[in-house]
């Protein structure tokens, strides 16, 4: 069982940064691929940008790429996500998620964070 926990959303100001952070259990997090989703009110949760186990690939949406950075450091256990030049139209909440080796090579994760919330004033 893995467990993961978001931190750091808020309330910032349109062109401001936030960097979360997922925590995750485990002691074998280097072996995890891991992403962030976001989900705005009444839409549905959409991919954001992912990181592979080995940090050697990153995926990003179309429509955060050039603003948000992903990365890891295994001996924290612990993924980051660093949002730069923040639009309203990225509140939304923001969940973590891991794929174990099982799921490797799919396009699903089988561990989910409880989500952190972001607002973006404009």
């Amino acid at each position: 069982q893995v467990q993961l926990v978001e931190s750091g959303g808020g309330l910032v100001q349109a062109g401001g940064s936030l960097r979360l952070s997922c925590a995750a259990s485990g002691r074998t997090f280097s072996s995890y691929d891991m992403g962030w989703f976001r989900q705005a009110p009444g839409k549905e949760r959409e991919f954001v940008v992912a990181i592979s186990w080995s940090a050697g690939s990153t995926y990003y949406a179309d429509s955060v790429k050039g603003r948000f950075t992903i990365s890891r450091d295994n001996a924290k256990n612990t993924v980051y996500l660093q949002m730069n030049s923040l639009k309203p139209e990225d509140t939304a909440v923001y969940y973590c998620a891991a794929r174990t080796p099982k799921l490797r090579g799919s396009y699903e994760y089988d561990y989910w964070g409880q989500g952190t919330q972001v607002t973006v004033s404009s």
